[in-house]
């Protein structure tokens, strides 16, 4: 009561500070009042203020769930102001008043002022601090019975952020909650390993080093045939995109079907910021679900618990705008130094790095506190703000190291959390790859990689190619971009780009001409004329010089195609082929690519929808440099340096990683990892002949599906 009474207080000292700074806002009569009854003015409007937040604005904000999520946090301010001028209206006194643009702003100062202050009061109560953080999650779900004592897991995914770049920003005391995770000094070096609470080591991804094909393998336990980023597919006449609602949707039902089974979050489990939603019942900001659920559905809850408290939307809001200008100075600070290498970033990119970094950073790690509050059993989100901004400032950068420090604190938000949450949490934290710098090919030799496919088929080069910003011969509609892009076009309620996979139909002019896509560093050509993927021999026959045009080109590390003899060949500059099945004894050009190159080449091209042409840059053992084929100065997507190496960090009470003796390579291989982690926290068991199939067969059902909790919550 008195910590209310408090926070009134303040509200009400604020609305008369307001009152005599801004001249359309009054407490009084036109003839004037005393100051004892304009205190009691501000005291009643401010109490009305408060009562019609704390009972209506959650109506209203459920009511709008179904307008775009970006729009209804610029409403968040005209619905706040308009329950002032209610407050106003309905005072007793008959008194006060303000321009409606007045109102906005001074709603908005009361609510920031209120929230303030009642986090500052309830900063050492550890009750008063539980109930608030449950306000900011949102209602609380309703159980049967008691929470579970068993633990909960929280996977939470850094994007793009390699293991020698989390390594690096410990030693630089630029995330202290991971240093103390780790049990390490300020300086990196380790005090005691055993104090530590939690282990760090690195994986290796598969050929395609990008979110879509990581976080399906993880989420789904198969990854199978994703190629790259954005690929063409024959048989349907479609770009698939990962960052696209429908393509993300429909490779998620691929997954399902090949695995059988949900995903690793199955069993209670949340999705918060992903591309696919692993099964998992509770949705916020998912991409799959956008293409396919209607507006408002639970794939909006995410926005409406954060969205509740108007404080959040004043502190996004600010948030918001200070990292557009952030953005902006910063891309003029590297203009003037004249950085290199340096690529654009105009338009509408500040925005959408500031969507990334801000919003859904806030919105993701709102929902992943409701998660705990609520004791679900398994929740994965993804912030993809070290990502986005490492695209165009490089992964190396100041302004990148920057955006590591606001995630671990983050980070140290969801472990305080924990200490509230009505069962025990293991917080694992991991990348799904990271990022190789390096100039843009685009950059390096004047022609994007479209260019240089015309030029080997003796087609001619359009001058507007050489002049596009995101790099030529990609079809319209498939712009260069990151997965924040796909994000917030779904946020704006525009999730399904115009024109995009449906590009090169309706075309038949042009239908010879191959199909160039760029995913990082790594190339893709098909020739949409041909219903299967051609082999050398074929390409030779109708391009004789395209294959060495390509192979033979300072940027261009290898090439892969199919060939009628050996099956599969590896091309490599002065006419090396190399044929895939003796690649164990002479890699050719995969030597500098590291281990697993040539395992991770064999099994993208038993993949159906591999391009009839891949292309991999070149990649500089020495600096660790690639050569994208987008506009990024880092890059992921292909073979070479730290884009196949991210990061896995998991608490000591899980078994190690490894354990089973299999090396931690590709996506898959997390998937049975995290499963294996799901069921350790299951606590009592099944004995191991009763979990049986469902269709009555021998064997035993994987973990999460044979591994009961007593008194979990229901589904």
């Amino acid at each position: 009561m008195w910590r209310m009474l408090a926070v009134w207080a303040v509200a009400t000292a604020t609305m008369l500070t307001l009152a005599a700074l801004l001249p359309d806002f009054r407490l009084e009569s036109p003839h004037g009042d005393s100051i004892t009854r304009i205190a009691v003015t501000a005291a009643l409007g401010a109490g009305g203020f408060g009562v019609l937040q704390a009972l209506v604005w959650p109506l209203l904000v459920r009511a709008l769930l179904l307008v775009p999520a970006l729009v209804l946090g610029l409403l968040v301010f005209f619905l706040n102001g308009s329950l002032l001028l209610l407050a106003l209206r309905l005072n007793p006194s008959g008194r006060g008043g303000a321009a409606w643009e007045t109102a906005v702003v001074v709603a908005a100062a009361m609510s920031a002022v209120a929230s303030a202050t009642g986090t500052a009061l309830t900063v050492h109560d550890d009750a008063a601090y539980r109930r608030r953080l449950s306000r900011l999650a949102g209602r609380r779900r309703r159980r049967a019975g008691p929470y579970p004592t068993t633990p909960g897991t929280v996977f939470v995914q850094l994007d793009g952020v390699g293991h020698d770049v989390l390594d690096r920003a410990v030693d630089e005391g630029l995330m202290p909650t991971v240093a103390r995770w780790l049990g390490r000094h300020r300086e990196g070096e380790t005090e005691d390993s055993r104090r530590g609470t939690h282990r760090l080591t690195r994986w290796r991804t598969d050929w395609s080093s990008q979110t879509g094909a990581s976080q399906l393998g993880i989420l789904h336990g198969s990854n199978h045939d994703v190629p790259a980023f954005r690929w063409y597919e024959k048989d349907t006449g479609e770009v698939v995109v990962c960052n696209r609602p429908s393509s993300a949707h429909e490779l998620q039902r691929r997954a399902t079907v090949r695995t059988g089974d949900a995903g690793l979050l199955g069993t209670d489990g949340a999705s918060r910021g992903n591309l696919f939603g692993g099964g998992a019942q509770q949705l916020a900001l998912v991409l799959s679900t956008t293409a396919r659920r209607a507006p408002g559905s639970r794939s909006r809850a995410g926005y409406f618990a954060y969205f509740r408290d108007p404080a959040n939307a004043v502190r996004t809001a600010v948030s918001f705008v200070a990292e557009v200008v952030r953005e902006v100075t910063q891309a003029v600070g590297a203009r003037l130094r004249g950085d290199r290498p340096r690529v654009s970033r105009g338009g509408l990119y500040p925005l959408i790095r500031a969507f990334a970094t801000v919003v859904e950073r806030d919105v993701v790690v709102a929902a992943v506190i409701g998660d705990m509050l609520v004791g679900r059993t398994a929740v994965y989100a993804d912030l993809v703000a070290y990502d986005e901004v490492a695209h165009h400032s490089g992964p190396y950068s100041r302004d990148a190291f920057k955006v590591l420090g606001r995630l671990d604190r983050s980070l140290a938000l969801l472990d305080e959390v924990a200490q509230h949450a009505p069962r025990p949490y293991r917080i694992v934290v991991l990348s799904d790859h990271g990022q190789s710098p390096g100039e843009t090919f685009r950059g390096r030799f004047g022609e994007a990689l479209g260019d240089l496919v015309r030029d080997g088929c003796g087609l001619p080069v359009p001058r507007r190619a050489a002049d596009a910003p995101t790099g030529a011969g990609r079809p319209a509609g498939t712009p260069s971009g990151a997965e924040a892009r796909g994000a917030a076009r779904a946020a704006l309620g525009r999730p399904v780009e115009e024109g995009e996979g449906s590009a090169l139909r309706g075309r038949p002019a042009r239908r010879r001409e191959p199909v160039v896509l760029a995913s990082g560093n790594l190339g893709l050509v098909s020739f949409a004329d041909v219903p299967h993927r051609m082999t050398r021999q074929e390409i030779e026959r109708r391009h004789p010089a395209l294959l060495a045009t390509l192979a033979d080109h300072p940027g261009v590390g290898f090439v892969l195609v199919a060939d009628e003899r050996h099956g599969g060949v590896v091309l490599g500059p002065h006419g090396a082929v190399l044929p895939l099945s003796g690649l164990d004894e002479d890699p050719g050009p995969l030597a500098g690519f590291g281990p697993g190159a040539v395992a991770a080449v064999r099994r993208t091209h038993t993949f159906p929808h591999a391009a009839d042409i891949m292309v991999n840059s070149r990649y500089d053992p020495v600096t660790g440099e690639v050569l994208a084929f987008e506009e990024q100065i880092g890059s992921h997507g292909g073979l070479g340096g730290a884009q196949g190496e991210p990061f896995l960090l998991w608490p000591c009470s899980l078994s190690a990683p490894d354990a089973d003796g299999v090396p931690l390579v590709g996506a898959e291989r997390l998937h049975g990892v995290f499963r294996r982690w799901l069921g350790e926290a299951a606590a009592p068991r099944l004995p191991r002949q009763a979990a049986r199939r469902p269709d009555g067969s021998g064997g035993t059902a994987p973990a999460a599906a044979s591994d009961e909790t007593v008194g979990s919550p229901p589904h």
